[in-house]
């Protein structure tokens, strides 16, 4: 092998850890979090896994957007945390209280970001959190599906549909691409125009008809 060969190998090794990289890191991630062993035994372990699935399992390298916001990953890990307790108190509740009404629903909640790398952290994050599994995933539309519990109305469905897209808003907040993370805050300021649109509606009514 020539040394123009050998530059060429080392350099396509380099680029594709640099892409497997948020992979290695997400699947560490999820691992301990399942084990909820934080020792760096168990991180090692985790480590090597990850290495064994992103070398013996073809999968689509990950693309980085070259951003990455510390400040919102900060306030995301502690809202992170709070919905992992408040859920596992709600769940255990219902559980105690009225075991024999409880109803569960599948439903499908579309994405705004078209980022593997994204859709899979939300899908995770949503699963993690107690209550809601996510069952199914169509990456043309970026559409999560999900196994809901204790579901009774239809705001229920609504509010649950509003937790992803939350958690979506979060992740892009985080390491979106320029022009998603742009385009989420033109859709929730126009999301939020509407709403006092509609809120003004009946005030207005009011004086028309006064």
């Amino acid at each position: 092998m020539t040394l123009r060969k050998m530059k060429k190998a080392r350099d396509r090794s380099k680029l594709t850890l640099i892409n497997e990289l948020p992979l290695l890191v997400w699947l560490v991630f999820v691992w301990v979090v399942l084990w909820q062993n934080y020792s760096l035994g168990n991180i090692a372990f985790g480590l090597v896994l990850a290495l064994i699935i992103v070398n013996y399992f073809r999968l689509p390298p990950v693309e980085l957007s070259g951003r990455f916001n510390v400040w919102f990953a900060i306030l995301f890990v502690f809202d992170f945390i709070k919905d992992i307790f408040v859920a596992s108190f709600q769940l255990a509740w219902v559980a105690l209280v009225r075991p024999t009404t409880v109803r569960n629903a599948v439903i499908g909640v579309p994405l705004q970001t078209r980022q593997d790398l994204i859709v899979t952290f939300v899908g995770h994050v949503t699963t993690l959190i107690p209550g809601s599994l996510v069952i199914d995933v169509d990456r043309r539309t970026s559409t999560l599906y999900l196994h809901v519990f204790d579901v009774r109305t239809e705001e229920d469905l609504e509010k649950m549909r509003r937790k992803v897209w939350r958690t979506e808003r979060q992740v892009l907040s985080i390491m979106g691409t320029k022009e998603e993370y742009e385009a989420m805050k033109a859709s929730a300021k126009k999301t939020l125009e509407n709403k006092n649109t509609q809120e003004n509606k009946p005030a207005a009514g009011k004086e028309v008809n006064s």
